[in-house]
C-alpha cells in the first residue's frame, strides 16, 4: 500500500454494474478537484477480441472447456501487478486501453494516429506524471494467483457484488441488448466462467474495504426467464465495511443522512436501491479526501 500514491480498486464481476461506482468516483473526482489516472481491467486481458476466440478454440480442444476472461490463462495478472507497485512506488507505470467499440477506436487513432479497431488494444504507454490517484475499474483489482498479489498494493478496495441472480440478470439483458447475444449463449459463457467466477472473482471480495451489494425485493429465483431487471426501487443495497474504525465510519451520521437505512449488523448498513449513488459520494468523498491528505 502507498501513501504517496494511492491506489483505488473497484472489482465486481461482468454485469456487477460496476458503472454506478465509478460514476460517483467521478463526481468526487470532479467536485474535490482531484485528477485521477483511470486503469480499465480489460486493457490487462492477454488476448484481443480475435485471439482470445482461437485460444478459446485451442482450450476446448485440449478438454478446457472453462477458460474464460475470469481466470490467469486470458490475463495479465503479473502485468497487472507490476503497474500497481510502480504506480505506488513513483506515480507513473505502463497502461494500455483495449478498444470496446467504433466511438472509441476513432478517439483512439486521432490520439494515436492509428488504424486500430474494436477488439484490439493501444500499444503500451507511460502514465504521465503529475497524477493525484489510480483509480482501477474491472475484473481483477484485488486477485491473487499464487505468487501474484494485487491486493496488497491497493489503499482502497470496493467490491460491487450484487446477489448472484441479479448479476446473472443484469449480464443477460445488457449481453443481448448490447451485443446481440442470445440467452442460450450468454448461459454458455456463465456456465464456462464459473470455475474461474468460483476461485479468482468471488475470493477478491474478502479483500475489499467496502462492499456494495443489490438485493431485490422481487423475485429473481429463475433469473433465465426474467423479462426485466428489478429497478434500483425494487432493491436494497448492503453496505459492509471490513474496519470501519479505519475509515472512521460515522454510521449514526449515515442513517440520518440516508433516509429509511438502518443497520444489520455492527459494520453493515442496508439503504434503498435508488440511494446507492448518495451513499456511495457519503460515503466514499471523505475516505478520498483522507487518503489524498495522508500522502507523504
Amino acid at each position: 500500500m502507498s501513501k504517496k500514491h494511492p491506489i483505488v480498486a473497484v472489482t465486481g464481476s461482468s454485469g456487477a454494474g460496476t458503472s454506478t461506482v465509478k460514476n460517483a468516483f467521478e463526481h468526487i473526482f470532479r467536485r474535490e478537484h482531484i485528477n485521477p489516472v483511470v486503469i480499465e481491467g480489460d486493457s490487462f486481458h492477454r488476448y484481443n477480441r480475435v485471439e482470445m476466440k482461437q485460444a478459446m478454440k485451442e482450450a476446448g480442444t485440449r478438454g478446457n472447456n472453462h477458460f474464460s476472461h475470469f481466470g490467469p490463462e486470458a490475463n495479465l495478472f503479473d502485468k497487472l501487478e507490476e503497474l500497481f507497485k510502480t504506480y505506488g512506488e513513483t506515480g507513473t507505470g505502463k497502461k494500455r486501453y483495449y478498444i470496446h467499440n467504433d466511438d472509441e477506436a476513432a478517439h483512439h487513432n486521432g490520439r494515436l494516429s492509428g488504424n486500430l479497431k474494436p477488439g484490439e488494444f493501444t500499444p503500451w504507454e507511460d502514465i504521465a506524471s503529475g497524477t493525484d490517484l489510480m483509480f482501477y475499474e474491472g475484473l481483477h483489482g484485488l486477485v491473487k494467483d499464487g505468487d501474484v498479489d494485487v491486493a496488497q498494493h491497493v489503499d482502497l478496495g470496493i467490491g460491487v457484488v450484487p446477489i448472484v441472480n441479479l448479476e446473472w440478470i443484469q449480464k443477460i439483458f445488457r449481453d443481448n441488448a448490447e451485443r446481440g447475444y442470445t440467452a442460450e449463449a450468454i448461459v454458455d459463457t456463465i456456465l464456462r466462467r464459473m470455475p474461474d467466477y468460483v476461485n479468482f472473482i468471488t475470493p477478491q471480495f474478502s479483500r475489499t474495504d467496502i462492499n456494495f451489494q443489490r438485493v431485490p425485493m422481487v423475485d429473481t429465483s429463475n433469473p433465465f426467464i426474467a423479462r426485466d431487471i428489478p429497478t434500483p426501487d425494487e432493491s436494497l443495497v448492503v453496505i459492509r465495511f471490513r474496519d470501519h474504525k479505519r475509515f472512521g465510519v460515522d454510521f449514526v451520521y449515515l442513517l440520518n443522512m440516508i433516509h429509511d437505512s438502518f443497520m444489520s449488523r455492527r459494520n453493515t448498513i442496508v439503504i434503498p436501491g435508488g440511494k446507492m449513488g448518495l451513499a456511495m459520494e457519503i460515503i466514499l468523498a471523505p475516505i478520498i479526501r483522507d487518503l489524498l491528505e495522508k500522502r507523504t
